[in-house]
C-alpha cells in the first residue's frame, strides 16, 4: 500500500485553495524524506530556497567550500537538502514557517512543470524545439504550457502526461501543473526552462531534474498552495516516449556507474586494532564505516554529510572515552571519506572535525552513553 499522502488531494476541477500561510510543514518534509527525497527550507510564503547566512552570500562563495552545510544549516538552496529526519526535525521544528523543496537530482526525480500564463505563443520554431509546425497549422487558441504538452503527446500519438493520473500530480497556485516521474537509470537528467532559447521541452514547458528542486506537494505559500490532484499518490516511472523527447531535447547527460568502494585497508586496520576494546567496540566501529563507505557507490542522493557527521561524532564519544586517540579517529575517518568521496576532502575535514568535537562532549563508553 503507498504511504497515505499528509495533505488533502483535490479534485482537477476545483480551485486551488490559498491560505496564508504553510500548513504541516515539518510532516510534509518528514513525509518527502521517507519517499527517499532529500529536502531544503524554502522561505516563508514564497517558493524560493530560504536565505544563505551572511558569510555564504560573498561574492565567490560556493556550496562546495561552505562550512554551513557540514554544520548543519541549510545555506545554498537543494545543495543542503537532506532526508537526515534529526535534521528535518532540526530546521522545521524551529521554524514552522519555511516551506519545502525537495531536490529533484538525489530523489531521481523527472518533474514536468506545465505553465498556465495566458498569453500570445512563441514562435513556431519554438513552440515544439526540433519539430517544424508549418505555417498551414492554426495555431488559434493556443495559449499555454497545456496545450503545447498536448500538441507534442498527439503528435507521439499518446496522452497527455497532464491527463496521467497514474501518476502523483500537483497543481500550483498559478494554475499550472507538476507532473512527478521517478527514473530509475544512472543518467543525469537535466532542467530547462520552456521559455527559454535554449534546451526546452516545449513553450511553457520546464523540466525540474538534476540541479534543481521542486515544491514539496502540500506545501502553501502567500499566492496558495501546491495541491495534489486525485490519482496516484507517488511518481509512477517516466513513460518510455517522453524519456525520448527529453533525450532529443538534450535532457539527459552521460550515465554514471560508480564502482562499489569498500572501506579502504587503513580505516580496516584501524577496526581490527579496536580489539583491545572487545567485539562491541569493533562492532560499533565497523557499523558507521561501513555506512560512509557505502555512500561511494552511487554518486549522490546517499547522505554522505549525514552518514560521515554521524560516523565522526560516535567515533568523536569513543575518543573523550579512551578507547581511540583523536589523531586515529581522525586517520581512519579521512581515509573512508576519501575513498567514497574522493576529490572532496577539504568539505569532509570539516564534517569530520566539527562532528569529533560535537561527539567528544558526550563520552561513548561500551555499555553506552
Amino acid at each position: 500500500m503507498p504511504a497515505e499522502l499528509p495533505f488533502p488531494q483535490s479534485d482537477s476541477r476545483q480551485e486551488p485553495e490559498r491560505p496564508s500561510v504553510a500548513r504541516h510543514p515539518l510532516t510534509i518534509a518528514r513525509w518527502c524524506a521517507h519517499q527517499g527525497w532529500p529536502v531544503h527550507p524554502l522561505s516563508s510564503g514564497r517558493k524560493t530556497p530560504a536565505g544563505n547566512c551572511a558569510a555564504c552570500r560573498q561574492a565567490g562563495h560556493t556550496a562546495a567550500r561552505c562550512a554551513c552545510l557540514a554544520a548543519g544549516r541549510w545555506c545554498h538552496g537543494f545543495h543542503a537538502a537532506t532526508r537526515d529526519l534529526r535534521r528535518i526535525d532540526n530546521w522545521w521544528g524551529a521554524h514552522p514557517e519555511f516551506g519545502v523543496g525537495v531536490a529533484c537530482g538525489p530523489a531521481r526525480l523527472v518533474v514536468i512543470d506545465v505553465d498556465a500564463h495566458p498569453t500570445q505563443p512563441s514562435a513556431r520554431d519554438r513552440l515544439l524545439p526540433g519539430i517544424r509546425i508549418g505555417n498551414q497549422v492554426d495555431l488559434t487558441g493556443l495559449r499555454n504550457g497545456f496545450h503545447t504538452l498536448a500538441v507534442l503527446a498527439a503528435l507521439r500519438n499518446q496522452p497527455s502526461p497532464a491527463d496521467d493520473s497514474g501518476t502523483l500530480r500537483v497543481r500550483t497556485p498559478s494554475g499550472g501543473l507538476h507532473i512527478w516521474y521517478q527514473v530509475a537509470d544512472t543518467r543525469r537528467w537535466l532542467c530547462s526552462v520552456g521559455s527559454s532559447g535554449g534546451r526546452a521541452l516545449a513553450w511553457q514547458v520546464d523540466v525540474r531534474a538534476h540541479g534543481g528542486y521542486i515544491v514539496a506537494p502540500g506545501t502553501s505559500t502567500r499566492a496558495g498552495t501546491y495541491t495534489p490532484l486525485d490519482g496516484a499518490r507517488e511518481p509512477a516511472t517516466l513513460p518510455a516516449w517522453l524519456a525520448q523527447e527529453l533525450e532529443r531535447t538534450g535532457h539527459v547527460g552521460a550515465a554514471r556507474s560508480p564502482m562499489p568502494r569498500p572501506v579502504p585497508p587503513r580505516a580496516q586496520q584501524a577496526v581490527l586494532a579496536a580489539s583491545g576494546g572487545g567485539n562491541r567496540l569493533r562492532g560499533t566501529l565497523r557499523s558507521v564505516l561501513d555506512d560512509v563507505a557505502a555512500c561511494g557507490r552511487v554518486s549522490e542522493g546517499a547522505g554522505f554529510s549525514s552518514m560521515l557527521n554521524r560516523a565522526a561524532y560516535t567515533i568523536g564519544g569513543l575518543v573523550a572515552s579512551g578507547s581511540l586517540s583523536w589523531n586515529e579517529a581522525e586517520q581512519v575517518l579521512r581515509d573512508v571519506a576519501a575513498a567514497a568521496r574522493p576529490g572532496q576532502e577539504h568539505r569532509a575535514q570539516g564534517i569530520i572535525r566539527n562532528g569529533l568535537s560535537a561527539g567528544a562532549q558526550r563520552p561513548l563508553h561500551l555499555g553506552g552513553r
